[in-house]
């Protein structure tokens, strides 16, 4: 479960996030147009019907990757072993190459909060999210990723963020799933570096990057939408990803606002030349 080199990579090349809401246009979308493909697993348990078919053809097509959004690893309540149990059944029967989570959690001992909270930076809770990812990754028995959110407070904090995650991965000896857009919004919203983030955050354990649009509220607050275009200074981020860590496999994500599919598949064609010039 440690670092990885190229050839471990779960998944190679520009992906594209996969939403019902663009599903109709994808099924006859040629097969070099993205080299991979994301789901939220919740999203697509035990489907079945029309979607469900389509689904399947697609994970027939194309390599898959699951991001899930509701195990709550930070949570006060009880991690839900029957759900994760579902989860790991899905990623068999679909031959998914690899499964992330939200190093965040979503709901407590009442219900889902339906939003990402983040989890205090505090050594606590690093054992704490730590010991819930290990159990996590035996009962799939595989390795996780976790991705490091965007977040507009940070209640308790005693550690600095990338302190924070990169105690987690040590700790649960799980992966990273790097976002670029998350680094640029947090940057704005609480003024540090971004570069200085990337310099420090443990990116030789990434298994792939995410890459998406935000919302500019204010020029001091960034909401992580996914809901508009990617933009110059989040492009730049992933440049410097490569210079630092090497090419990556790097997935773009878009949940509503979505364009026609040829945009969305110009942005894929710009991470590949990212890929391609970084390689040279």
């Amino acid at each position: 479960m440690g670092d990885l080199s190229a050839k471990d990579y779960p998944v190679t090349g520009a992906g594209l996030g996969l939403r019902r809401g663009f599903l109709p246009r994808l099924t006859d979308m040629k097969s070099d147009a993205v080299d991979f493909m994301e789901v939220a697993p919740e999203n697509w348990i035990g489907i079945g019907g029309r979607f469900g078919r389509q689904f399947r053809a697609l994970t027939e097509r194309f390599p898959f990757t699951c991001h899930g959004l509701s195990l709550s690893l930070g949570s006060p309540a009880a991690l839900d072993i029957d759900f994760i149990k579902q989860i790991k059944a899905f990623l068999d029967e679909h031959q998914i190459r690899y499964f992330s989570e939200h190093l965040s959690y979503c709901s407590d001992d009442k219900g889902h909060l339906y939003d990402l909270m983040p989890i205090p930076f505090t050594e606590e809770a690093v054992d704490y999210v730590a010991a819930r990812i290990r159990v996590v990754q035996d009962i799939l028995e595989r390795p996780i990723a976790v991705e490091h959110v965007s977040y507009y407070a940070a209640p308790g904090q005693q550690m600095a963020e990338v302190d924070f995650i990169n105690a987690v991965l040590q700790s649960a000896q799980c992966n990273l799933l790097l976002d670029v857009n998350n680094i640029y919004v947090n940057s704005v919203n609480f003024d540090y570096d971004p570069y200085d983030f990337l310099n420090r955050i443990a990116g030789e354990k990434a298994v792939y990057v995410h890459i998406a649009g935000h919302y500019e509220e204010a020029p001091d607050l960034r909401v992580d939408t996914h809901g508009s275009a990617v933009i110059e200074p989040v492009w730049d981020l992933l440049q410097a990803a490569y210079a630092r860590f090497g090419v990556m496999p790097t997935l773009l994500e878009r949940d509503f606002n979505f364009p026609p599919m040829p945009e969305l598949l110009a942005e894929v064609d710009r991470i590949r030349r990212i890929q391609s010039e970084a390689s040279t």
